[in-house]
């Protein structure tokens, strides 16, 4: 049986009988755990394998595992600086927090895989342009050039502990106030103003064959009245036309208030597929996810097929001495606390 385009969530710590069905159906073909499905590393590891278990090929097991807010396991997992704190260490030091981007991505990377996760979805693509609460300080920078640099770095971090990155959120998520998990954000820039700003970071990473993008539920209404999720122009003439890019697309969650203008469910299921997404995800809402499993009907192609196997975890490269890697990176995290690095001169990693 091949991978679905659904990936679904689950309930709790334990993968329960009805959910082992859930999981089998044709249609779905990843879950993406919280932090209401972790206690400690040995019980998600656990889960991991027991999820593994259900078909093959394996279904991708997913997390957001950016660090500052948006860490869904904590104890047991070292704590992870949010990431504009590398790019106010990039305004002081730019060869430093080079290193330190790719040794937190190896890190990040690196704990999850230990415990079976396939892949976080990071880095974070936006620009911290002060103007959306919900990113904030989960982007590098301000600036595009930042933060195509740093996201360089992060994502070497992660492919060298066997995890590949995804992007997010296309075409940008920076400058607009609202949240899209409570309202449909409007951005009314022209392309051709977000070519050199939002888009320059996705067009880098694009260049260097990131794995993955998942998409923004935001309207950018001079390029398209749909939000940028359910759009042919945003993802088949932009990101893959204008772009160039060659990996697999993410929905964000259909259960967000940014996508409900679409329809129900189903609709916004299958106007995100048939838009471009290689793979949809809804989470929390187990009425909607039953309603796209009972009446979606889609077929992924050969091509959307090998750019979601991709996503699989692997083996990471060989390292001398990974323990006293693991241990340095850990120090270096431990000394960050928001908005500002410590010891910078003492560094273990210099």
């Amino acid at each position: 049986m091949s991978l679905g385009p659904v990936m679904v969530d689950l309930a709790g710590p334990e993968l329960e009988a009805e959910e082992r069905e859930i999981l089998r159906h044709p249609l779905v073909g990843g879950v993406i755990l919280f932090t209401r499905n972790y206690r400690e590393p040995e019980q998600v590891k656990a889960l991991v394998e027991a999820i593994h278990a259900v078909r093959s090929p394996r279904l991708l097991v997913a997390v957001d595992q950016e660090g500052g807010r948006v860490q869904r396991f904590r104890d047991g997992f070292t704590p992870l600086p949010a990431l504009r704190n590398l790019g106010r260490l990039f305004d002081r030091e730019v060869s430093r927090a080079r290193r330190y981007a790719r040794e937190l991505g190896w890190l990040m990377a690196t704990e999850l895989r230990e415990v079976g996760i396939d892949l976080s979805f990071a880095p974070v693509l936006d620009l911290d342009r002060g103007v959306s609460g919900v990113i904030g300080d989960r982007a590098f920078h301000g600036d595009p050039e930042a933060v195509a640099d740093l996201a360089h770095h992060y994502v070497r971090g992660m492919r060298e502990a066997g995890m590949e990155a995804t992007g997010k959120h296309f075409p940008g998520h920076g400058s607009v106030a609202a949240d899209s998990h409570l309202d449909l954000p409007v951005d009314e820039r022209p392309l051709e103003e977000m070519l050199f700003q939002d888009l320059l970071p996705f067009e880098r990473m694009a260049g260097e064959g990131i794995a993955a993008m998942m998409m923004a539920h935001v309207v950018y209404p001079a390029v398209d009245p749909l939000p940028a999720s359910f759009s042919r122009i945003w993802i088949g003439e932009v990101l893959r036309g204008r772009l160039g890019f060659l990996g697999a697309v993410f929905s964000d969650d259909l259960s967000m208030e940014g996508a409900a203008g679409i329809g129900d469910h189903v609709d916004r299921a299958l106007a995100a597929l048939e838009a471009g997404c290689d793979m949809v995800i809804v989470c929390n809402n187990p009425e909607g996810r039953g309603r796209i499993l009972d009446r979606l009907s889609w077929s992924p192609s050969p091509a959307q097929l090998l750019r979601l196997n991709r996503m699989h975890g692997r083996d990471a490269a060989p390292e001398a001495d990974p323990a006293a890697r693991l241990a340095a990176a850990r120090e270096l995290a431990a000394r960050c606390e928001p908005g500002l690095w410590l010891d910078l001169e003492q560094d273990a990693l210099s």
